[in-house]
């Protein structure tokens, strides 16, 4: 099992449980237990309703791509941190990272 911890907008933290080899990005998975994210684009990279912050580990995640760095330069509220949650495989790399959810509500 793949452990991490999602903070969402209040402040409130859950750790998730997702078995490996799930096949999913972070955007279906925070989708699929009903957390409140829009992803617009539906994982294109396109629109950043899916921003997430890293607020610890993290340090094995794949690099930020240049079109996810695009859409990312794009947010007022965006740090050196931010991720798009559509472009983060859930696997093993994500182990012990904290996300916070940042981008916009339904």
């Amino acid at each position: 099992m793949i452990q991490f911890t999602i903070e969402d907008r209040r402040g409130e933290r859950q750790t998730l449980e997702i078995p490996e080899g799930i096949g999913l990005n972070l955007m279906e998975v925070l989708k699929a237990s009903e957390y409140n994210i829009l992803a617009t684009c539906g994982g294109m990279a396109l629109c950043a309703t899916c921003h997430v912050e890293i607020l610890d580990g993290g340090d094995s995640l794949t690099p930020v791509s240049d079109a996810e760095l695009d859409i990312l330069d794009t947010l007022p509220s965006a740090t050196s941190c931010s991720r798009l949650a559509c472009q983060l495989r859930v696997d093993e790399t994500m182990l012990g990272t904290t996300f916070k959810i940042r981008g916009e509500e339904h």
